[in-house]
């Protein structure tokens, strides 16, 4: 079970780390080119259709799936694998706490600002946001990295 459990998490922080990573790389400069306006009604449009099930199944499972595998008993498990597993889901619940105290309340402001002139909106968002978005993609991304470590070692 605990290998099962692994497994998954590795595949689940694997798409979350990409997911993560082309909004980095592919997303966000794109928007970055748009006009004050066409970028407040995007990213307001993209808040409002990313958390949906598929992405909010992916975003626990990149905590309770490590959690779970870290929790189940197994013969055998070396000290090095538990501490690669253990590492794994403290970047994840890093990455999470970012998104919530970061980005998740930059989103709710942009979703809330009033209409009118969208300068001051994207100024007080994009930056403030991008660099929230940075460090969680490296945080998922190396959590990434310590649970395929802990998979492949013997």
């Amino acid at each position: 079970m605990a290998t099962l459990l692994l497994a998954l998490a590795v595949v689940c922080t694997g798409l979350y780390a990409g997911f993560m990573l082309i909004f980095l790389t592919g997303v966000m400069p794109a928007l970055a080119r748009l006009t004050d306006a066409e970028f407040v009604t995007a990213m307001r449009r993209i808040n409002e259709c990313v958390p949906r099930a598929v992405f909010l199944t992916v975003f626990l499972g990149v905590v309770a799936l490590p959690a779970a595998a870290l929790l189940v008993p197994v013969d055998g498990r070396t000290d090095a694998r538990t501490w690669l597993l253990l590492a794994g889901l403290v970047c994840a619940v890093l990455n999470h706490l970012v998104t919530l105290g970061g980005n998740i309340p930059l989103n709710n402001a942009l979703a809330s600002a009033p209409a009118g002139d969208p300068a001051p909106v994207r100024a007080a968002f994009e930056a403030r946001w991008n660099a929230f978005h940075r460090a969680r993609t490296a945080l998922i991304t190396v959590s990434f990295g310590l649970l395929t470590a802990a998979a492949v070692l013997r």
